[in-house]
C-alpha cells in the first residue's frame, strides 16, 4: 500500500509503519508489513525485528516470534535484550 501511495520504501519508513501497527494493536498488519519489506528487498534491521517480535508477543504468536529470531540470526542482525524478552513473553502468552 505504501508503494502505491508513492512512498519510498526504505527501512526507516517501513519501520515506522510496522511500529505504528504494533502500537495501534494491529499485530497481524505489523507482521504482514515485515513480510512485505523482505519481499520488496527492503533491509530488515534490529528495529524491524523488534517491532515484529513485539507484534508476535501482542498476538500470542510464539511460533512466529521464534521464527523471526532464527531469521535474525541467519541475516546477521544483532539481537538485544528487548528482542529476546519479547520473544520469551510471546512464548509465555502462547502457553509455551
Amino acid at each position: 500500500e505504501m508503494a502505491s501511495a508513492h512512498v519510498e520504501l526504505d527501512t526507516i519508513s517501513c519501520n515506522a509503519a510496522v511500529s505504528s501497527c504494533v502500537k495501534g494493536g494491529k499485530w497481524d498488519q505489523a507482521l504482514s508489513l515485515s513480510v512485505e519489506m523482505a519481499s520488496a528487498h527492503v533491509e530488515l534491521d534490529t528495529i524491524t525485528y523488534s517491532a515484529a517480535i513485539s507484534a508476535c508477543e501482542k498476538g500470542g504468536q510464539w511460533d512466529k516470534a521464534l521464527r523471526l529470531l532464527v531469521e535474525m540470526a541467519s541475516d546477521h542482525v544483532e539481537m538485544d535484550t528487548v528482542i529476546c524478552n519479547a520473544a520469551v513473553s510471546a512464548c509465555e502468552k502462547g502457553g509455551q
